[in-house]
């Protein structure tokens, strides 16, 4: 059994290293010889989560609902999520620990401002507060109230996780080569 895991992981590791020429598709070998697709770059994954702060805290969770669908080297998840998933196949688990660095960056002091109340809708004279802005590029931006002062307020537009390590609970529901995923 040991020399089959290990065979497993060599097959995976060299296909990962694309030593095998043109190969797209990166499969590993199940136990009983057959191979299977595993989470690699241009593949279209189905997933179930539960994403945790401090271990403890429950952010978000799928799990008993719609799977998460996403494609694998296309950014659209968090970059140490993605690479954890790398190599997974359909059935695994995994405890994930994605780092700020990794996850929404660090806090940025400078992404921190205070302005004048009168530039602040009054209902949104609170802690806690998201607002919708628009950048200097037209992109949308989603600042929160960190502070009421009496003539101005202040607005975080760091990501409400950024700083924070992620802790994800996954399993794999469906990998394809094309969009048809489950």
């Amino acid at each position: 059994m040991n020399v089959r895991l290990d065979t497993l992981r060599c097959v995976c590791l060299v296909a990962a290293m694309g030593m095998f020429g043109s190969a797209t598709l990166i499969q590993a070998e199940t136990a009983d010889g057959a191979t299977k697709l595993v989470v690699s770059k241009g593949k279209h994954v189905s997933l179930e989560y539960t994403l945790k702060l401090n271990e403890k805290e429950v952010v978000e969770s799928n799990v008993g609902g719609e799977p998460m669908t996403y494609q694998q080297g296309a950014g659209e998840i968090v970059p140490g999520l993605e690479k954890a998933l790398e190599g997974m196949a359909v059935g695994e688990k995994k405890h994930i620990a994605v780092k700020p660095v990794d996850a929404y960056g660090e806090v940025d002091p400078k992404a921190i401002q205070e302005v004048k109340k009168a530039l602040v809708p009054e209902h949104a004279w609170k802690v806690g507060a998201e607002l919708e802005a628009r950048g200097p590029e037209g992109q949308s931006l989603f600042p929160h109230v960190t502070e009421v002062k009496e003539d101005s307020v202040v607005l975080d537009f760091n990501h409400p996780l950024a700083g924070k390590t992620l802790y994800f609970d996954v399993k794999i529901l469906d990998i394809r080569a094309d969009a048809k995923v489950k």
